[in-house]
C-alpha cells in the first residue's frame, strides 16, 4: 500500500506576514471591541509560526 502524500501548507510565509499586519491593524483600531483579546492571542500565535 503506498504511503499517503504529505500535506502541503495552507498559507505561505508571505501570507502569514500579511495576516499578522491585518490583525495588528484590527487591534489598533478596535481597542474596545469585546473580541480584541482573541485577536491579540491570534497575533501571538501567528508570531510563533515564523
Amino acid at each position: 500500500m503506498p504511503e499517503p502524500a504529505l500535506a502541503r501548507p495552507v498559507f505561505s510565509t508571505e501570507d502569514s506576514r500579511l495576516i499578522r499586519r491585518a490583525v495588528v491593524e484590527f487591534i489598533k483600531n478596535n481597542q474596545d471591541d469585546i473580541d480584541t483579546p482573541k485577536f491579540v492571542n491570534l497575533h501571538h500565535r501567528l508570531g510563533r509560526l515564523r
